[in-house]
């Protein structure tokens, strides 16, 4: 059973669309997005430095179109299940058929301008924690202040709130943690840092259409199986400012018999989680065009045709 994943923020890096434009249509494709939400995708997966791309309001539109784009190319393929971390959930409701591609963009947009308004209110952070145990992990962050904002699985946890709390971290790191990391976002996205976002998604997905999930769409709030497409939206817009529960994805999917997992452009973390988290489940990471022939194998060989 295959599995089909998105990443979230901070997985971008400078120039990384830039191979994926080569592709037939890509460029087109790209330019339509573009247009529909007054963003120059091209050039910021292209010509853009990390700085740029770092802005919240670029770069959440910038990965959902990434992942949209290098899903296309794998060609029809049906997952047993869809999942996207944090940012990434839009760009699962896409391959879900909640929302069409330029709805999810249009969307995320809003969800990037409005997250970014919020981060310039305080000036905040996110931070990921290599090792420990979340047992004592968790309150050693709630003692500082700090929001356990994505618990990932596999030992990894990451740390959201001000600055100074996250500096406080790195000078008093929990027991067991071997490495704090700043992670290239601009913000303490889900936590309540992001309260003033919500309101503004809340009314923009009510212009929304949503359809019933047409596979698996698992939310990262619980890690369930959601099947109603007005639900899905719903949780979207709830998640910006809700941890991130990325470790119950993973139960489900794993309850739920996965035995492949493919993660979209910008592909890498979330493959390297699943490989310390779930043992014997085959992973393949699109991070350039070179990497859709292994993909197209793994789905002949697991998805459901």
């Amino acid at each position: 059973m295959l599995v089909l994943v998105a990443p979230g923020q901070g997985a971008q890096t400078p120039g990384f669309l830039t191979p994926w434009l080569e592709l037939p249509g890509a460029a087109d494709r790209i330019a339509a997005w573009s247009d529909a939400i007054g963003l120059d995708l091209a050039h910021y997966g292209t010509k853009a430095d990390a700085d740029e791309i770092r802005d919240t309001a670029v770069a959440q539109p910038l990965l959902v179109a990434a992942g949209l784009l290098s899903a296309a190319a794998l060609g029809d393929v049906l997952p047993g299940v869809v999942a996207g971390h944090s940012v990434g959930e839009f760009t699962a409701a896409a391959f879900a058929g909640v929302l069409d591609d330029t709805a999810a963009l249009r969307l995320v947009r809003t969800r990037g301008l409005a997250m970014a308004e919020a981060a310039a209110i305080t000036e905040t952070g996110m931070s990921a924690l290599l090792g420990g145990d979340p047992e004592v992990t968790v309150p050693h962050l709630e003692k500082l202040g700090l929001t356990a904002a994505n618990v990932n699985g596999a030992g990894q946890i990451v740390a959201a709130g001000t600055m100074e709390q996250l500096a406080a971290l790195e000078a008093d790191k929990p027991e067991g943690v071997r490495r704090v990391v700043a992670l290239k976002v601009a913000g303490a996205f889900h936590t309540h840092h992001m309260a003033p976002a919500v309101a503004k998604l809340e009314a923009a997905a009510k212009e929304l259409s949503p359809a019933a999930p047409t596979t698996r769409y698992v939310s990262n709030k619980d890690g369930q199986v959601v099947t109603d497409g007005a639900e899905v939206v719903a949780r979207l817009v709830g998640q910006v400012a809700n941890p991130v529960r990325w470790d119950l994805c993973m139960e489900t999917f794993q309850a739920l018999g996965a035995t492949a997992l493919i993660e979209v452009c910008p592909g890498g973390t979330l493959t390297g989680i699943a490989k310390r988290a779930l043992p014997g489940v085959s992973t393949v990471a699109l991070k350039t065009p070179d990497d859709l022939d292994a993909a197209r194998t793994l789905i002949a060989e697991h998805a459901a045709v």
